[in-house]
């Protein structure tokens, strides 16, 4: 049975694990961890379009 996530869970989940990924190795580029993360986690191509913009202001 598939669980029931709050609006917005998934992406405060890719954006932890991407965080994680990057403090264990600096050099994994970004566009690549939110690619893992989007197949990971199904994520929906706009959550993944914010993951970019996100992700661009750093």
């Amino acid at each position: 049975m598939a669980t029931i996530q709050p609006k917005g869970e998934k992406l405060r989940q890719a954006v932890k694990w991407i965080s994680a990924i990057r403090r264990e190795d600096e050099t994994r580029p970004i566009p690549e961890l939110i690619r893992e993360a989007s197949n990971q986690l199904n994520l929906s191509p706009k959550e993944e379009e914010f993951l970019r913009s996100f992700y661009a202001e750093d």
